[in-house]
């Protein structure tokens, strides 16, 4: 598929890895905020939108869940990505001349171990591509950032100490979203994410997942937040395994429309193969 989708961050940010990955033969557009990627979207300046969601390490990315609902985007793809740290420094430098390391705060605490034991200071970035970037600019040897090896091909740094990071498990799940929904079953395994507010009246929730339960479809992710600064308001958003179509499916999602004031489809696309190993 030609066309664009859009990331998050400089050109080098494990979102244009995630591009690169699930959308190969596409041009990846850099925006400032998730909020543009969006935009970029709903506007037809970009075909798709690549938004991580969650990571295996630090759990979901803040404000996500939030725009998602609104976003008028639809989920079509999911994508797994297994976060290499890399240590990057501008070419020729040698790993004893590097006295300090740049990044974004969550990749600085992901390598604390290799950190420690080349007695590197920390130095928070705002994000990963845009220290190294910046460590381009600078051409200092003894300053190295922490980033994607695709950033460093970018910035023409030299990757002198691969995969640092503490735990080899590291993966961020990213969604792929478009203007229009694609709700035909597009492999065996399929995957569909929904938000729902219960009625108020009691054990709405334990109710509304009853039928999940006693159809036997496997709930993978139910995360709960507030809604218009109100503490009373409350959303759910949760990933299931399967497709509306699948009768178990199709008859756990009427009985919890009996105990929801509202509920929105906002995807179903086929599961990563990593998401089972």
């Amino acid at each position: 598929m030609k066309g664009r989708i859009a990331f998050q961050g400089e050109p080098g940010a494990y979102s244009h890895q995630a591009c690169r990955q699930s959308r190969p033969a596409m041009e990846a557009l850099p925006c400032a905020t998730f909020e543009e990627v969006i935009e970029t979207v709903r506007k037809g300046e970009a075909d798709l939108a690549m938004l991580p969601v969650e990571n295996s390490t630090y759990g979901r990315v803040a404000d996500i869940h939030h725009l998602l609902p609104e976003s008028g985007l639809h989920i079509v793809d999911e994508a797994f990505v297994r976060v290499h740290i890399n240590l990057l420094a501008v070419p020729g430098a040698k790993i004893d001349q590097i006295e300090a390391a740049m990044s974004h705060t969550v990749l600085l605490g992901q390598c604390r171990s290799f950190l420690r034991q080349h007695n590197l200071r920390m130095i928070t970035g705002a994000d990963t591509a845009g220290s190294a970037k910046i460590v381009a600019e600078q051409r200092d040897p003894k300053v190295a950032a922490l980033a994607s090896e695709l950033a460093g091909e970018i910035y023409g740094l030299d990757c002198i100490a691969r995969h640092i990071e503490d735990r080899q498990n590291n993966t961020t799940r990213f969604l792929v979203m478009a203007r229009e929904p694609d709700l035909k079953r597009r492999a065996d395994r399929m995957m569909t994410t929904f938000v729902f507010r219960v009625r108020n009246i009691p054990a709405a929730l334990y109710k509304a997942m009853g039928g999940f339960a006693t159809n036997g479809v496997n709930m993978t992710k139910l995360e709960s937040y507030m809604v218009d600064g109100n503490f009373t308001a409350t959303q759910f958003y949760a990933d299931i395994e399967g497709h509306p179509d699948d009768t178990n499916v199709r008859l756990a999602l009427e009985e919890l429309g009996y105990f929801t004031s509202s509920l929105t489809l906002l995807g179903v696309y086929p599961a990563d193969p990593r998401r089972h190993g």
